[in-house]
């Protein structure tokens, strides 16, 4: 089996909790030529009326300054690593079983297969956590 992981450079801005709230922000992103993998907002637990929204990647200058234009800045939390791989029966209770083993706590995960292959995001609370789960699917894919 064949598995990759890496660090994902996320991008955050505050969002109004209201129809439209988000695409306005994305639509200055499209604009710019970004070609998103990863959007991913949510209502915010302490701030009535307002949501998170996390995006990645971005590269070049014309998309940092549509970035910044829509109020996105770069943030070092949460740690999102992108997982991706051979999909086989099993290896999402396989690998999640190695990291509670290991002593890793998720902050969040989220997992798709399409063609025989997965991608997923696993959102971890230190970078040494996330390095730790890194070797850990690397020892998976070599077993």
């Amino acid at each position: 089996m064949s598995f990759k992981m890496q660090r994902v450079h996320l991008f955050h801005t505050e969002v109004e909790d209201k129809p439209g709230g988000i695409a306005v922000k994305l639509k200055k992103l499209a604009e710019a030529g970004a070609h998103l993998e990863y959007v991913y907002s949510q209502r915010s637990a302490t701030k009535p009326g307002v949501g998170d929204l996390y995006v990645a990647p971005l590269h070049g200058n014309g998309e940092l300054k549509a970035a910044r234009e829509a109020g996105l800045h770069e943030v070092s939390e949460p740690i999102v690593m992108r997982v991706e791989g051979d999909d086989k029966a099993g290896l999402g209770g396989r690998l999640t079983q190695a990291w509670e083993m290991a002593g890793i706590n998720l902050h969040g995960l989220v997992m798709s297969v399409v063609g025989g292959k997965f991608v997923g995001y696993a959102t971890f609370d230190t970078v040494t956590d996330a390095n730790r789960a890194a070797t850990i699917l690397a020892e998976l894919g070599t077993a």
